[in-house]
């Protein structure tokens, strides 16, 4: 998913193929980090980029670090 373009760079996300590895839905997630699961839904889809805590917050559900669930990378 691409999130926006800074410099040459966009930020993609895995959290729908984290989710399905952990077999949660977005609700399950949103629950577990405190949000709603439209906003993980915007986030998945790139409407909306999460704040540093909720990456976080995202990465230790998913036990994984941050840099593997948001990823830069050079635009075309």
């Amino acid at each position: 998913m691409i999130f926006g373009d800074s410099g040459g760079l966009v930020m993609k996300n895995n959290i729908r193929v984290e989710r399905a590895i952990k077999r949660i839905t977005q609700q399950q997630l949103a629950e577990r980090i405190g949000v709603s699961r439209q906003t993980i839904n915007a986030i998945e889809s790139g409407k909306y980029i999460p704040s540093t805590l909720l990456a976080l917050k995202m990465s230790k559900v998913f036990e994984k670090p941050v840099d593997d669930i948001f990823l830069l990378e050079e635009s075309d």
